[in-house]
């Protein structure tokens, strides 16, 4: 099969998408964390702030939003390579989503299970740490999940600036071989199975902390 010839070239194209994925992941992760805290506890100037972020982020298309990040700074003299781009644009729109997944795990806790933590006297990052998030992590896992999956077929559309990760060397393969066929069977299947098992992951570790819902 011709898929097998180009192996060597598609898996390092793979191992940059997930290169891509897991630098995406934690940054973005960071943000929303950052992000939903401050929309919940910050005061309301803050707020406002990560407001206007987060509407306007989730509000454009993401491949614009790499343009954006990829061509504007050249226009100020700021030089910054694709795989930069890549990175700082789909960690600065997955920071938006996560930021509204944290706001709303967190949200919707019952207050008299936060009111407890007060009346056993545990100050405010003891009560996050030891209360808030452990009960909130379940409700956040799914929809977090979601996204990841996100950010991993979003890494395709690094191509697009020229980062040489999975699709695009796929798409080299199809142009130099002029069968699209295998190659994006290959890809498609790729994929599902990259986002099939992180969604299963999630899955077990949501089962596995379920019980301090109750």
């Amino acid at each position: 099969m011709v898929v097998f010839q180009w192996m060597p070239t598609l898996a390092e194209g793979f191992r940059l998408t997930a290169v891509i994925a897991v630098e995406v992941v934690i940054f973005a992760t960071l943000i929303g964390l950052a992000g939903g805290i401050i929309l919940l506890y910050a005061p309301r100037l803050f707020r406002l702030l990560v407001r206007a972020y987060v509407d306007f982020t989730r509000g454009i298309p993401v491949l614009v939003l790499i343009f954006a990040v990829y061509y504007i700074p050249s226009g100020f003299g700021v030089s910054m390579d694709a795989q930069t781009s890549a990175v700082l644009a789909l960690s600065i729109f997955a920071g938006a989503q996560i930021s509204e997944i944290v706001r709303g795990g967190i949200g919707s806790l019952p207050a008299g299970q936060l009111e407890a933590g007060k009346a056993m006297g545990l100050t405010s990052l003891q009560r996050f740490r030891l209360l808030i998030l452990p009960l909130a992590l379940p409700r956040m896992m799914p929809p977090w999940a979601n996204t990841v999956v996100e950010i991993l077929k979003g890494t395709a559309l690094a191509s697009l600036i020229g980062v040489t990760e999975f699709l695009y060397q796929s798409q080299a393969a199809v142009g130099t071989t002029f069968e699209p066929i295998p190659f994006y069977i290959f890809a498609a299947a790729i994929y599902f199975v990259c986002g099939f098992g992180l969604s299963r992951l999630a899955a077990t570790v949501e089962r596995r902390y379920q019980y301090l819902e109750y």
